[in-house]
């Protein structure tokens, strides 16, 4: 078995035809593990900030000592705006 087999499948896409602004975003991830940045940043351009983004979210769960809402508050701007424009690039 291979971690493809576990993959869920863009109900918009299923459904629609139309893909959304995560689609991609798994078999990135999966890239990132495999060592294959380059690819993945091409299959993906948000992979990066959307991995950071849930590393970010998980330390603000353990450490609850400090504020991260800025942070959090940042990084999702930044990767609404990678998604928005990487999306508008590749289908216009």
């Amino acid at each position: 078995m291979k971690i493809e087999d576990f993959m869920l499948t863009c109900p918009s896409k299923k459904f629609l035809g139309v893909e959304c602004l995560g689609c991609g975003a798994q078999r990135a991830i999966v890239l990132v593990f495999e060592g294959k940045f380059s690819e993945a940043f091409k299959m993906y351009p948000a992979v990066y900030t959307v991995l950071l983004f849930f590393f970010i979210l998980g330390v603000s769960f353990i450490d609850k000592k400090r504020k991260y809402s800025s942070v959090i508050m940042t990084l999702i701007v930044i990767n609404l705006v990678i998604m928005v424009v990487s999306y508008v690039y590749k289908h216009f």
